[in-house]
Formats: C-alpha cells, sequence, structure tokens
C-alpha cells in the first residue's frame, strides 16, 4: 500500500492513497481530519481485538471503519444504496468506496500520519 500526506494551502493534511486503498485515504481525509482522539480510540480497539474473535465499528459521516483481530476494512457509507435510489445508468465505483488491508498495515499508516502531524 502506497501513500502520501501533504498539506493543501489552507493548511488540512490531506492524504493520497494507491489504487485498491483510496477509501483509507478517504477516511483519514474526511472522517479524521487531524484529529488525534479518533485515532487514539481506533488504536485502543484495535488492542481490544487483536488475538480474539472480536469485532469493532465506527460509523462516521462519510466511512465506515470496520476492523477484527486481522482486516481492517473501510468503506463508504453510500453504498449502502440500493436499487431505486441511485439513477439509472448509474453506478459507484467501488474501488475508491472499499479498501481492506491488515490490522499491522494500517497501524503503521496511522504511526506516519502521526509523525506527519507533528512534524508541520
Amino acid at each position: 500500500m502506497d501513500y502520501e500526506f501533504r498539506t493543501d494551502v489552507t493548511g488540512q493534511v490531506f492524504a493520497s492513497f494507491s489504487m485498491g486503498h483510496e477509501a483509507v485515504g478517504h477516511w483519514l481525509n474526511e472522517e479524521v481530519k487531524n484529529d488525534l482522539a479518533l485515532l487514539d480510540e481506533v488504536e485502543q480497539a484495535i488492542k481490544h481485538v487483536q488475538g480474539s474473535e472480536r469485532q469493532w465499528q465506527k460509523i462516521g459521516h462519510e466511512y465506515t471503519l470496520w476492523l477484527d483481530g486481522e482486516e481492517v476494512i473501510v468503506r463508504a457509507n453510500q453504498m449502502d444504496l440500493e436499487g431505486d435510489e441511485m439513477e439509472e445508468g448509474m453506478f459507484y465505483y467501488d474501488e475508491e468506496s472499499l479498501s481492506l488491508c491488515g490490522v499491522e498495515d494500517f497501524l503503521s499508516v496511522l504511526q506516519a500520519y502521526r509523525r506527519f502531524l507533528a512534524e508541520r
């Protein structure tokens, strides 16, 4: 999983991720937005579920984070739309709306994000 953090002209941190992991970047951009308390909550949840059969999820405004002891899933909430709610001929590009990765890789991303915030 390749990613890059940068700061835009307003000082907001922007994360971009490689194909297949775009939703992780969108989650950081839309839900986290420099919120270290949310990162603390997610890291504590990971510690709680690692090595167990437990699961945890955090439903945000735009994206939901789901995790268990081995895997992290970031999914756009818009993917819940079904049937008649979508205009005919329209579809959502799932590759940007759904990302899966291992817990260790996700923790590495969160640590890199924290480092980037601290160095700004």
